[in-house]
Formats: C-alpha cells, structure tokens, sequence
C-alpha cells in the first residue's frame, strides 16, 4: 500500500509539474504574441493568432550563437578619420525564399513580408523542420529614375542556411518563391533605427555622395539589410549599393 501511494504520488507530482510547465509556456506565447500585437498596431499591421507559434520559437532560437551570418568577401574598408564610411563586399551565388509586398507603407510590407517567412522557417515547409536564422533578412527597394522617391513594390528575402542550400525545403505558402541570386558586389553602410520611406531615401542620398564612382552601381535598385527584427526598436541595418553586373 505504501508503494503504491508512493507510486500514486510520484505520477500526481510528475502530472503537476508538466502542467505547470504547459502553462507557463502558453502564458510566454501569449506575453510574445500580444508584444508583437502591440508594434504590429504601431506599424499598422494586424499580426494574427496563428504567429503565436512561430514567434515562440524564433525568439527562442534568436540568440546571437544561433543565427548563422550570410558569408561574404570583404574586398575593401573605406573609413575616415577613424569612421568606416563602407564596405565594399563580394557574396556569392546562392538560394533565397522570397516574397513579393506591395502595401501602402514599406514599414506594412516588411512586417507582414517576415511574419509569411517567418511560418516558413518555423516548419511550415517540405521538411517540416525549423530552418534556422540566417541575417540579415534583406528587403529590395526601388526608386524612380531620379532617386528622389522609392515605388511601393519590395521584396523581403531570407537566405537559406548552407545545409539547404542544395535542396532547400519547399514553402507550403504559394507567395513564396525560391530563387538563385547571383554572385553580386555590394557597397555597404550601416545606420541604426526604424526604417521608413524617408530613412531609406535620407540613406541612399548619403552613400551616393560618399561613393566615389556611384555610377558604377544600380541607380534604381538597393537592398536593406536587417540585422535586427521588425519588432526591435533601435534596429540594426545596412543600406546596400549592388555593382552593375
């Protein structure tokens, strides 16, 4: 009889305890979805019930020693009087998951452009694994042929991880397309905060008038590069300039 109270009790602890367990992890997924919510509202973007689970897990996994770097040559350093003005960069031929956005802000279009991806690394696809964080997450922009505004219509792209780069999984999202980049140079400069038509027109401006030979790139087609995720407040970024091929 003692045993099986003692057995009884050892089941009623363990039963206790993975409840408890299974509410707190409900209660951390609701604290996530509602921030989300909250700066979703500020970007006047709906972020609904079923990113509760993708966001758990990415922010799970989001830990520096997790995400993997897109590689790249770093050909050259331009810097003056000890500030690095650009970089001048090679990034090789490689598969991205792409999504096309055309909202009426570029803050609508990026949010809502990660949240497809973000189902899509978090086993939304062939595989039905998680994928992994590769950043920067970059968005391509275009402005009209004088430069002094961008057009509506980005693209948001995750680049996959090196171990699927062979056979990347198969996104269960129809909107999203994989496509191969080419090998590309780029003329990179990083700036800090949100990004918004104005920051991204005030940012191209700034490293056109710091490039030497600005012709030698796209006149109409840039690439923001972002570190950091659309809900992070000082957000990390670059403004990339793409070498004519």
């Amino acid at each position: 009889m003692a045993e099986e109270s003692a057995d009884s009790a050892y089941h009623s602890n363990g039963s206790s305890l993975e409840e408890e367990a299974e509410r707190m992890e409900d209660e951390e997924q609701e604290r996530l979805l509602s921030y989300w919510q909250s700066v979703g509202r500020g970007h006047q973007v709906d972020v609904p019930r079923d990113m509760a689970e993708p966001i758990q897990q990415l922010t799970r996994n989001n830990s520096p020693q997790e995400r993997q770097t897109i590689p790249f040559t770093l050909i050259q350093r331009k810097e003056k009087l000890g500030d690095l003005l650009y970089e001048k960069r090679q990034y090789g031929k490689a598969k991205w998951a792409c999504i096309k956005m055309k909202e009426k802000q570029y803050e609508q279009s990026i949010c809502l452009g990660f949240m497809k991806l973000m189902r899509y690394i978090c086993e939304q696809n062939s595989s039905g694994l998680y994928l992994g964080i590769t950043i920067p997450i970059v968005t391509i922009v275009h402005t009209n042929a004088s430069q002094s505004e961008m057009t509506q219509a980005v693209t948001v792209a995750y680049y996959l991880p090196q171990v699927l780069q062979d056979e990347p999984p198969h996104p269960l999202d129809s909107d999203i397309i994989i496509e191969e980049w080419p090998s590309t140079i780029v003329y990179s400069r990083s700036f800090r905060g949100i990004t918004n038509e104005d920051s991204i027109m005030r940012e191209i401006n700034l490293l056109a008038e710091i490039l030497e030979s600005p012709e030698l790139c796209l006149q109409d087609t840039f690439i923001i590069a972002g570190y950091t995720n659309p809900a992070a407040a000082n957000r990390h970024n670059e403004i990339w300039f793409l070498q004519r091929p």
